[in-house]
């Protein structure tokens, strides 16, 4: 009884295997990690070429990650069944980069809140708004991806918002939200929808703290430029004079 031939590409893939054991990612072209990834579901194919395409295909290897499902099958030599490796590895780096934030303070931590931000949101195709709930010691409790697609007022449902945070149990939130264009200078919408956003969250007492908009490889902070500090004047201002505006009609 004859034995089977190893595969075209089975010593190079084991190559590549032994070279991760020995020293992990290090050296390591991106092309060779997709491979890596691809073979995991493909016992029987070399993933070279179909590795090399992906990349060229989305430009980059947080490309690759991100592609959505149909666009990667499109590429000869990956069906749904070797995008396995891929999507779960995306998945995998997610709830690791999360689970390192639960419980913490992203005040005091927010190099770690910023790669968190980064790994999930920064290469998404469309805008995603993404809200990190706290507790009343500004400790994280969870975060979701509430709305997707061009960021509007009419997209963005501070009721919701406010619901889901009463849901969580949160005393102050954190909102970001990513610019596929990779600029992250915030449009007149996203100012007017964080005020939107901060004006009913402070009627209900919970506070907003920052809304992070995601660049690529750079970002923007409403805290740190001040606009955070001056909404809560505004809201104070305005709530000020309602209550002025009522003791006089009294």
């Amino acid at each position: 009884m004859g034995t089977s031939k190893p595969h075209k590409g089975a010593g190079h893939r084991k190559r590549l295997r032994d070279k991760f054991l020995e020293s992990g990612l290090s050296g390591f072209h991106d092309y060779e990690i997709i491979e890596l990834l691809l073979s995991l579901a493909t016992p029987r194919k070399d993933c070279k070429a179909a590795a090399k395409k992906a990349l060229e295909q989305f430009n980059s290897l947080q490309g690759v990650l991100e592609a959505p499902q149909e666009k990667l099958c499109e590429i000869k030599g990956i069906g749904p069944v070797n995008i396995f490796g891929i999507k779960l590895i995306k998945a995998v780096a997610d709830r690791y980069l999360e689970k390192k934030l639960i419980n913490k303070n992203p005040i005091h931590n927010s190099k770690e809140l910023i790669e968190f931000l980064n790994h999930t949101i920064r290469d998404k195709e469309r805008e995603c708004f993404k809200v990190i709930f706290l507790d009343a010691k500004n400790r994280i409790v969870s975060t979701d991806i509430l709305f997707k697609g061009t960021l509007t007022s009419s997209s963005v449902y501070p009721r919701e918002v406010v619901r889901i945070a009463l849901n969580q149990h949160a005393a102050a939130l954190i909102f970001a939200h990513n610019h596929p264009s990779g600029d992250p200078e915030p449009s007149p919408e996203d100012i007017s929808i964080t005020r939107r956003l901060l004006f009913a969250c402070k009627v209900m007492g919970i506070i907003v703290h920052e809304h992070i908009i995601i660049g690529d490889n750079s970002y923007f902070s409403f805290a740190d430029h001040g606009y955070i500090t001056r909404m809560n004047k505004e809201y104070e201002t305005q709530s000020n004079q309602l209550q002025d505006g009522q003791y006089d009609r009294e």
